[in-house]
């Protein structure tokens, strides 16, 4: 299959799809990957923001680490360490009690490597989207995908009726393809209709998540009252877990930054009020306070921290896993496959597993099929 000049569509460049993209382009198979955002990433993604006094800040917002016990898995992330995109976290962690308002079950030893991108975490989808056979189109969303019987192929549409192009394969890593629970907020139906695949169709139809809102925060001292660098919170209705992402290695150290995440119930709460139309700027503003005197509430001395903002993560994990023995969709007689954490499990090794096996459908195609 090493010279077949073969056009597979991936929409989505999150960690399932750049995985996907990655080990397709590697088995010869021309690639494009398809992204609405400004980069690739999902939930591993990074942002940079500005201060009122013009210092720039960037934080992974989204999954902080990540851990990996598949050997197919580690074997990537030895590949990717290697190449310098990957590193571990070596830092203590444990969780904080709002009863007690103590830390309890501090590690000593790491109950499991931790890994990070570098120099942030959306660095690994960035370098798989930028491998030879893979053409990357960013802040380019998918409006329609559409099954063309006669010529045995798939076609893409974009928002603007542009014509993205003719494919002999889909695959669908980003769950706004395929579920129609983000309509709502975008008042269009999903571009992929699953309609001419019924029982994929059951099964995918809405993927059930839970939602979470992260709040950045910038100190200009160490806080030097948290003994740990990453902990989950015990008894608290708002924060569900906090982590120290200038302590990552191949971070800057010239200020500390922290990044907060609500519990779902918090988040659902709060997108109640608005449905997932876009947040206002003041909406979005309250929730950074309240996670932010929720963190006060510790007892820790938290001071005011120079820089402080919310962001909504919509979609942030999913609440069960559709396909765990399969890992992902896959419908032979028209080449889609449809991969993602929601698949194997509610983390990055879950999406990384789902995104290989969505390509080795592919590779297991005979060769007359492509």
């Amino acid at each position: 299959m090493s010279n077949l000049a073969t056009k597979v569509a991936v929409i989505g460049s999150g960690i399932s799809g750049a995985v996907c993209a990655s080990a397709l382009a590697r088995n010869g198979i021309s690639v494009t990957i398809f992204e609405s955002g400004r980069g690739p990433g999902g939930r591993m993604s990074q942002r940079r923001e500005i201060a009122e006094d013009g210092r720039e800040f960037v934080f992974d917002h989204g999954a902080p680490y990540f851990t990996a016990s598949n050997p197919g898995v580690l074997g990537l992330v030895q590949e990717w360490e290697s190449r310098g995109i990957v590193a571990s976290w070596n830092e203590k962690f444990g969780s904080f009690d709002f009863a007690s308002k103590k830390f309890v079950d501090i590690e000593e030893e790491p109950s499991s490597q931790k890994y990070v991108g570098i120099p942030g975490m959306n660095s690994i989808c960035r370098a798989l989207t930028l491998e030879p056979g893979i053409t990357s189109r960013f802040g380019l969303g998918v409006a329609k995908v559409e099954w063309l019987e006669s010529e045995g192929s798939w076609s893409l549409t974009g928002f603007n009726g542009e014509d993205l192009g003719i494919f002999k394969g889909v695959v669908a890593s980003d769950k706004n393809t395929f579920s129609s629970r983000f309509t709502n907020a975008t008042g269009r139906p999903p571009p992929l209709d699953l309609s001419i695949e019924p029982e994929v169709a059951l099964k995918v139809k809405e993927v059930p998540v839970v939602s979470c809102f992260a709040v950045m925060l910038a100190f200009e001292q160490p806080l030097t009252l948290i003994p740990v660098k990453g902990f989950s919170f015990k008894n608290s209705d708002i924060l569900s877990r906090a982590f120290c992402d200038s302590s990552k290695p191949g971070r800057s150290s010239s200020s500390e930054r922290w990044v907060l995440h609500s519990t779902g119930e918090y988040a659902d709460k709060i997108i109640a009020r608005t449905g997932f139309q876009k947040l206002s700027s003041a909406l979005l503003s309250e929730v950074a306070e309240e996670l932010f005197q929720e963190l006060q509430r510790t007892g820790l001395h938290i001071p005011r921290p120079l820089f402080l903002k919310a962001h909504r993560w919509g979609s942030a994990f999913p609440a069960t896993s559709i396909a765990v023995k399969e890992k992902c969709f896959w419908s032979g007689n028209k080449r889609l496959a449809i991969c993602g954490d929601f698949c194997v499990s509610p983390n990055v090794e879950g999406a990384i597993l789902s995104g290989m096996a969505a390509a080795s459908k592919f590779a297991e195609l005979p060769v007359s099929s492509l």
